[in-house]
């Protein structure tokens, strides 16, 4: 198995254009599964296996099962800020930072657990409102120096969910977990 293999258990993101509704539909349940899907990966654990990292020089478990929440909450308000505003630029953030800083050391992954699943009830919620030109609507990621579309989003943070999970999940099998 290749470092990139472990990294990206579920291939890297590619997004293939402006996707069909049941495409859509398709990721937006994704997203709505993440929070079940991501509980039922870290369960059981313990705090020796949480701080154990899915791959050498990865995040440990605790850390992905911290991240997810984190990056949610920002796709979540880059979403609103998109459909509010016209083609904002939208604040980026060091989520290898984040990841280090003592909330993700000393929370609970259960908080960040509950935390998710109210935020994807209520970011599902607005992604099954969207129409037509909605997904057309879009940011700029002044990181990447690139503009978004919501289509492009809705696929990029549905893989983002199954693929932390999958470096979770890949992580019990070799581990015998």
């Amino acid at each position: 198995m290749t470092e990139d293999d472990l990294r990206y258990p579920i291939g890297r993101f590619e997004y293939s254009g402006l996707a069909s509704e049941e495409q859509r539909r398709s990721s937006i349940d994704a997203i709505a599964e993440t929070p079940a899907r991501l509980r039922d990966a870290v369960r059981g654990l313990s705090d020796a296996q949480l701080d154990t990292p899915y791959r050498d020089g990865g995040w440990t478990v605790r850390q992905v099962a911290h991240h997810v929440p984190d990056s949610h909450l920002n796709a979540f308000a880059r979403f609103k800020l998109t459909l509010t505003e016209e083609q904002p630029t939208i604040k980026p953030y060091d989520e290898a930072r984040w990841a280090e800083l003592s909330d993700v050391r000393d929370t609970p992954v259960d908080v960040s657990l509950a935390l998710l699943d109210a935020l994807h009830q209520r970011w599902v919620l607005l992604l099954r409102s969207l129409r037509g030109d909605d997904w057309t609507r879009a940011y700029v990621h002044p990181e990447f120096g690139k503009t978004y579309t919501l289509d492009h989003a809705l696929g990029d943070y549905a893989w983002h969910g199954r693929h932390h999970v999958a470096q979770i999940t890949s992580l019990r099998r070799r581990n015998g977990w």
